[in-house]
């Protein structure tokens, strides 16, 4: 039997951390999704017909254009990652079986505006209607979510992975969220732009599990 783990990253480079790891455990590819914001432009920017070419902080060089990007300097996975954008998120870089069910297409195919939803993705791999809203929302908040199908031998390995990369589990979030006022995730919410996403960075102490919201914060 298998079953589906998902966590929240504030951070990129450490959902980077994390696929790595997982992928070393023998996780194939086909069993992995990342799907991360992309509201700062750390992964090159979309343009309507025009390449660009930039640098994210990981170092890796990106090429993005309208109809999708690879980001260089990464194998497995993350060499896959491609631009495109789902309702209520924004701009992301994806890749793997999650970001091409919520796209309602293969991911060969992503560029520009998907057609399908982050929680119904989320609720069809397995996940409760509260969890697919507060991992949906994470990402639109400028984090990154990694989504592993694991057969059940390997399942307490995955968890330490991820737990050990500053992973935040739904419940956590959920609350941190909720004591904000929000209740769910809408995808016609306007999504975050850079200056949000660099705040809502910034709102949160410690690591992993352990983090809580900041008080004093602006929105």
């Amino acid at each position: 039997m298998t079953q589906t783990i998902t966590r929240l990253f504030d951070n990129y480079s450490d959902a980077k951390a994390a696929v790595q790891k997982l992928e070393a455990l023998g996780i194939p590819h086909s069993d992995l999704s990342i799907v991360a914001s992309n509201a700062d432009g750390a992964h090159g920017e979309h343009h309507h017909g025009h390449d660009h070419d930039g640098v994210n902080d990981d170092g890796d060089v990106s090429r993005g254009t309208s109809t999708g990007a690879v980001l260089g300097g990464a194998g497995g996975l993350l060499a896959g990652l491609g631009l495109l954008a789902i309702p209520g998120l924004g701009p992301i870089v994806a890749a793997g079986w999650l970001a091409a069910t919520a796209a309602g297409a293969g991911l060969g195919a992503l560029g520009g505006a998907a057609t399908g939803t982050i929680v119904g993705a989320l609720k069809e791999a397995g996940h409760t209607e509260d969890e697919a809203h507060v991992y949906s929302e994470g990402v639109r908040r400028g984090g990154t979510l990694l989504s592993a199908r694991v057969p059940d031998e390997l399942a307490a390995q995955a968890e330490t992975v991820l737990h050990s990369h500053n992973s935040v589990d739904a419940a956590t979030r959920g609350a941190a969220y909720r004591s904000q006022g929000w209740t769910s995730f809408d995808e016609n919410a306007p999504a975050y732009d850079r200056e949000q996403v660099v705040a809502e960075r910034t709102r949160y102490v410690g690591a992993g599990s352990e983090t809580v919201p900041r008080t004093g914060s602006s929105f």
